[in-house]
């Protein structure tokens, strides 16, 4: 079974939008393996968003992300990246398909409720950053 990361960005804690995304996560038949409510510091949200340091956003984005509580989770299932990107939908709500939580929810291209792994080894890192083997259930 393959693991991915999700959070609920500060937008969807702020906006009441946990329960509409964790009631998408279990209609898909994703598994939660761990979940937790935190709020990052901006090193923390620095050291998440690591890989994209040089990017023109970084600023933005890490601001963003330490601005108000967050909701890391583990999710687990056959294609779990894959299948989640799907729900998540194109980071640029604009460009999302009809009934993925970014079109439904999201308010601009970094206010897009939620993030999600990419690719295994990226899933490996994200999973590892928030949680420890004793935080899986």
């Amino acid at each position: 079974m393959e693991q991915t990361l999700a959070i609920i960005k500060p937008d969807g804690v702020s906006r009441g939008l946990i329960g509409e995304v964790i009631l998408r996560i279990e209609r898909n038949k994703l598994k939660i393996k761990a979940m937790k409510l935190i709020q990052m510091s901006k090193t923390q949200a620095q050291g998440f968003y690591a890989v994209h340091r040089e990017r023109p956003f970084f600023q933005s984005l890490t601001d963003f992300m330490c601005s108000g509580p967050v909701v890391v989770m583990v999710l687990e299932g056959e294609n779990a990246i894959k299948r989640w990107r799907d729900m998540m939908g194109a980071t640029n709500y604009k460009d999302a398909a009809e009934g993925t939580i970014r079109r439904d929810f999201a308010t601009d291209i970094e206010k897009n409720v939620v993030h999600g792994s990419d690719a295994p080894e990226t899933a490996a890192f994200e999973t590892g950053y928030f949680f420890n083997a004793l935080e899986r259930v």
